[in-house]
């Protein structure tokens, strides 16, 4: 991202009264990375120096100087700080040499030493309601003049010249390279607000809930992200009990991105139907054979009704939404449907219902990043309740399967979910930003990714 990132984040519109689903802090430790590598890698003062000695419609030719050049430009070192409700101050210094004919006759070179100032505005584009970025108040102040005129000559004369030549010269040079950058920058943000897949199941779009605004330490992007599945229908975030905010334990100008559990609970509805499995194998990890001989050892009537084994088949549903919560340093997924075991038959003939439970259960939830996705990685934390709904084999109690139902997700449901999670969640395209490094954080309600650049 180009150094004119710095541009001017302000609060031009009034917050809307959307609870943001996601926050993004932007310090000055990524601005000022982004911000010099956009510099180092865009060459836009070595561009405009090469244009410098072209005619250009409307600019008029200095006085007492022909065949300028510009060259030898220094490697900019810049400034930032951020503008509280304004935006980003910048100051870029560099140096460079002019070189052409004097009015004297003879060559002159003009070496100079100067800083380029501007407050860049965050303005919102009528047509795409993305930021754009435009800059004010470009100055180009003098830190050191030296020239090879010589040193015989007046010193009033050669000032006087050098005055009206640098102040014709350096502005329209160096402040034209701020535009310039600046629409580099703008395309940064132009997949922004794009719908970003979750697999087959919908999409995720990262709406701002309002422009972006700066802060002394910081620079803040609220979202009110839109789940939507692939029909069409939109998936509500649950209202938020307490006001999404930052820990206030992160170093003073370092950036994060924020993910609220009522976020993450909704992109998970969209892979609900995904967590549904049936399971027909027979020797599954380190569970015993999934037979109705293994099932009579929990419950006795099952012998009664199959005295010659039978495989079992198992269905799976979820029939509730998931639900993500989050404690400091503990994230769960809450878990909430029904498991039917049935008893399988020869030639083609559909199974036949043992016996229909309700279940509920939690499983832990480990978070990692893999390029521009959250991934998440489940196990069993345990199992809540059973009850049963229906049985074809007569009353029995259900609690005396806890253990085995308990194995039987741990061996054979878990990786089925995980398999399902491997899609990812996307996380937003802004400013070119890299997640990989990130740190990640649970805390009160929400994960945190503490953003490292290296």
């Amino acid at each position: 991202m180009l150094w004119i990132l710095c541009l001017g984040f302000c609060s031009l519109l009034p917050r809307t009264q959307a609870d943001p689903g996601a926050l993004l802090r932007l310090g000055m430790d990524v601005m000022n990375h982004e911000v010099q590598s956009a510099m180092d890698e865009s060459h836009i003062l070595e561009k405009m120096a090469a244009e410098a000695g072209k005619k250009r419609p409307g600019v008029k030719p200095i006085k007492g100087l022909t065949n300028l050049k510009v060259k030898d430009v220094k490697l900019p070192v810049i400034a930032l700080s951020f503008i509280p409700g304004v935006g980003i101050f910048q100051c870029v210094s560099t140096g460079m040499t002019i070189t052409g004919k004097s009015f004297m006759g003879g060559n002159m070179e003009i070496i100079v030493v100067l800083n380029i100032t501007a407050t860049n505005r965050l303005l919102q584009d009528e047509e795409t309601g993305l930021p754009t970025f435009k800059s004010e108040g470009c100055e180009v102040i003098l830190v050191s003049v030296k020239t090879n005129l010589p040193s015989n000559m007046l010193p009033k004369v050669v000032n006087k010249f050098l005055d009206s030549t640098l102040h014709k010269v350096l502005p329209d040079l160096m402040c034209p390279a701020i535009d310039a950058v600046l629409v580099y920058v703008n395309r940064k943000w132009a997949n922004l607000n794009a719908a970003m897949p979750v697999g087959q199941m919908g999409t995720v779009k990262y709406v701002l809930t309002s422009i972006p605004t700066a802060t002394a330490n910081y620079i803040q992007v609220d979202f009110s992200p839109v789940v939507q599945q692939q029909e069409g229908n939109a998936i509500q975030l649950a209202d938020a009990r307490e006001v999404l905010e930052f820990p206030k334990d992160y170093a003073t100008g370092s950036s994060q991105l924020l993910l609220s559990a009522a976020f993450l609970t909704a992109e998970l509805a969209l892979l609900q139907k995904s967590f549904d499995v049936t399971v027909r194998d027979r020797m599954i990890g380190e569970l015993p054979p999934q037979t109705t001989k293994t099932l009579a050892g929990f419950i006795p009537e099952v012998a009664e009704a199959y005295p010659k084994p039978k495989p079992l088949v198992t269905q799976i549903r979820i029939n509730k939404p998931p639900k993500v919560t989050m404690k400091m340093g503990k994230s769960l997924l809450l878990l909430h449907g029904t498991l039917e075991m049935l008893a399988a038959r020869r030639r083609g003939r559909a199974p036949v219902t043992i016996f229909l439970l309700e279940a509920h259960f939690n499983l832990k939830v480990q978070y990692s990043v893999r390029e521009d996705r959250l991934q998440m990685a489940t196990s069993l934390d345990r199992l809540l309740s059973l009850s049963r709904v229906s049985s074809s084999i007569g009353t029995f109690n259900e609690k005396e399967l806890t253990g085995f139902i308990t194995d039987y997700l741990r061996e054979a449901y878990i990786p089925g979910i995980n398999d399902a999670l491997q899609v990812g969640l996307p996380l937003p395209d802004i400013l070119d930003m890299n997640y990989n490094l990130a740190e990640l954080d649970i805390v009160e309600n929400a994960l945190v990714l503490d953003l490292k650049l290296d």
